[in-house]
């Protein structure tokens, strides 16, 4: 009974569905910086330094 159980619980996980949308928003996000950086020049240190913090944080997260 508990393999079944497990396995339901393994399959409800498989069709979750509801952190999809919220990875695609930020793909999208990344792609208009990395596009905006390279019509604007100027902009492109600036988004270069955020990725940074971005890459800084999700480190330390995976530390801990």
């Amino acid at each position: 009974m508990k393999k079944l159980t497990n396995m339901v619980i393994a399959l409800r996980i498989w069709k979750d569905t509801r952190g999809q949308d919220l990875i695609e928003y930020a793909l999208m996000a990344g792609f208009v910086a990395v596009a905006a950086g390279a019509v604007m020049p100027g902009i492109s240190t600036q988004i270069s330094t955020i990725f940074s913090k971005i890459q800084s944080l999700l480190t330390t997260a995976a530390a801990s």
